[in-house]
């Protein structure tokens, strides 16, 4: 059975399809239709809630850059620029899992 924080983090089929349909079924950053709305902008590791104001759809290359590549702060700046858009009421604690 899963902790409650894991299941906080998952992301739902309906929170992918707000995000897909938000996002324009579209990588948010290059632009690319090769994309998932699977991306969590506070990562599930530091208990990032798998919710539509923490969720972006990015292709397989933009989510390898914005995990692992040294140009990791630029993506991230991108990503919470975007999002911010979208929600500009909504803080960073909010996506965070807490007990």
């Amino acid at each position: 059975m899963k902790s409650k924080r894991s299941r906080a983090c998952d992301i739902t089929a309906k929170v992918k399809r707000a995000v897909w349909e938000r996002d324009g079924q579209r990588c948010i950053i290059c632009g690319s239709s090769s994309a998932m709305p699977n991306a969590h902008y506070i990562p599930r590791s530091k208990g990032g809630l798998g919710i539509e104001q923490n969720i972006v759809t990015l292709c397989q290359n933009c989510h390898y850059m914005t995990d692992q590549s040294i140009n990791r702060p630029y993506y991230l700046a991108f990503i919470k620029a975007y999002l911010e858009k979208h929600y500009p009421d909504f803080s960073d604690r909010e996506r965070v899992y807490r007990k």
